[in-house]
């Protein structure tokens, strides 16, 4: 991701753009599948999702459609990278249960993928 994000930088530099909030705009644009891979959703979960933040019918459709081709890659590379991650982090978390602070950094995620995607429509 790193990675990534460095080269979004580097376009925004060759493009005359303001890295920041290019980068914003990335990784908020990125938290949508993120979140709809980790919680296993499926095509119209997607779809009803992305109008929910605002995103209109036909782009929704189309990302749904996308998300239905390619979901079964995304979840297998999403497992092998969890399974990877948790040998090395200790698992002292409590699963499903968000504490305050973590509800509340999730809410301000939200509302900038909501922000995101209001660009987009």
């Amino acid at each position: 991701m790193d990675r990534f994000l460095q080269q979004v930088s580097e376009f925004a530099g060759e493009n005359g753009m303001s890295a920041g909030p290019l980068r914003n705009l990335v990784k908020s644009v990125l938290l949508v599948p993120h979140g709809a891979l980790k919680k296993g959703l499926n095509a119209d979960q997607v779809k009803e999702d992305l109008i929910t933040l605002g995103l209109n019918e036909d782009k929704a459709l189309h990302f749904a459609n996308q998300w239905k081709i390619h979901y079964p890659v995304l979840s297998r590379l999403a497992v092998g990278q969890t399974l990877m991650v948790n040998q090395l982090v200790d698992m002292e978390w409590k699963f499903g249960e968000l504490t305050l602070p973590q509800f509340y950094n999730f809410l301000h995620e939200m509302e900038r993928a909501k922000a995101s995607m209001d660009c987009f429509s």
